[in-house]
C-alpha cells in the first residue's frame, strides 16, 4: 500500500515568485518572437503578462484583493487586510528597448505593510523575494547612489552631492531597488512620482534584506490606500539612511 503525504498549500512567498517569474518568462518570449517592436512590443507585453497575472492570481487567492497598474481599480479593495499588488512590466520604455533594466513586481500588502514581495529581472535571469532575502554585500566606496535614466530627481543630486555619492543612472525602479540589493549601489531615493504598483514589491523585498525602506520624509510607506499614487520613497542601506533623510529635508529648488 502506497503511503500518503499530504499536498503542501504554496505559500504567499512561494506563490508571488512563482508569478513574477512566469511573467518575465512571457515577457522575454514576446520580446524574441520579433512579433511587436518599439511601444507596442511595451503594450502588448504589458497586456500579456497582465493577463496572466490576474487570471493565477484570482484562481490562487480568490478572497483577496488585487490592485495592477493594467486593471481598472475598484476601491473597494480598501475593504480587504489582504491586497496583492502588481506591476505586469516596470520599465516599460527599457523593456521596449531591448535593455536589461526593466522588472516585474508581484507583492502583498496586508494591513498596507509591504509584507510580501517578488521582483522579477528577466533580462539578468533573476527573481529576488522577500522569502529568500540575500545576505548584503559590502557598502560601495564611494556610495553609489541610483537615479532615473530620463528624470533624476533634483533631491537625489543634492543629497549625492552632498555625501559624495556615485550617481548610478538606470531604468525601472524595481531594477533600481534590487541594485541596492544586490550591492551594486547603496542608495535609491526618487521623488518624481510614482504609485503603489511601481515601490510594493521592491519595498517588501528591500526590508527583508535589511535595508531602510521608507517615504522620503522618513515616515512608511503605507498600500492598499484608496488613491494608489506614493509619490516618494528611499531605499538604502540602513548606515546612509539618517543622512540621506536629513539632507532631502534640506534641498530647496532655487
Amino acid at each position: 500500500m502506497k503511503a500518503s503525504f499530504p499536498i503542501m498549500a504554496e505559500s504567499d512567498e512561494q506563490l508571488a515568485q512563482r508569478l513574477a517569474t512566469a511573467a518575465g518568462q512571457i515577457l522575454r518570449d514576446l520580446q524574441a518572437s520579433g512579433e511587436f517592436a518599439d511601444k507596442a512590443l511595451g503594450k502588448a507585453g504589458d497586456a500579456r503578462a497582465n493577463a496572466m497575472l490576474m487570471h493565477e492570481l484570482r484562481a490562487a487567492r480568490p478572497d483577496d484583493a488585487i490592485l495592477s497598474e493594467e486593471e481598472k481599480d475598484n476601491v473597494i479593495r480598501c475593504e480587504s487586510s489582504r491586497a496583492w499588488i502588481v506591476d505586469p512590466l516596470d520599465g516599460t520604455r527599457e523593456y521596449s528597448e531591448g535593455r536589461s533594466d526593466w522588472a516585474v513586481h508581484v507583492a502583498l500588502a496586508i494591513d498596507g505593510v509591504p509584507t510580501v514581495g517578488a521582483v522579477a529581472l528577466p533580462g539578468l535571469g533573476l527573481t529576488l523575494t522577500s522569502g529568500s532575502p540575500q545576505p548584503l554585500e559590502p557598502a560601495n566606496v564611494p556610495p553609489k547612489m541610483l537615479v532615473s535614466r530620463t528624470r533624476p530627481a533634483a533631491e537625489a543630486v543634492f543629497v549625492a552631492e552632498k555625501i559624495g555619492a556615485e550617481l548610478l543612472a538606470m531604468g525601472s525602479a524595481g531594477a533600481k531597488a534590487m541594485a541596492v540589493v544586490r550591492g551594486e549601489a547603496d542608495i535609491y531615493l526618487h521623488t518624481g512620482g510614482q504609485y503603489e504598483w511601481d515601490n510594493c514589491a521592491p519595498a517588501a523585498v528591500a526590508m527583508a534584506a535589511g535595508l531602510h525602506v521608507s517615504r522620503v520624509d522618513g515616515s512608511p510607506l503605507v498600500y492598499n490606500c484608496a488613491n494608489p499614487y506614493l509619490p516618494d520613497l528611499l531605499i538604502c542601506r540602513k548606515e546612509f539612511a539618517a543622512d540621506a533623510l536629513r539632507l532631502a529635508a534640506e534641498y530647496s529648488p532655487e
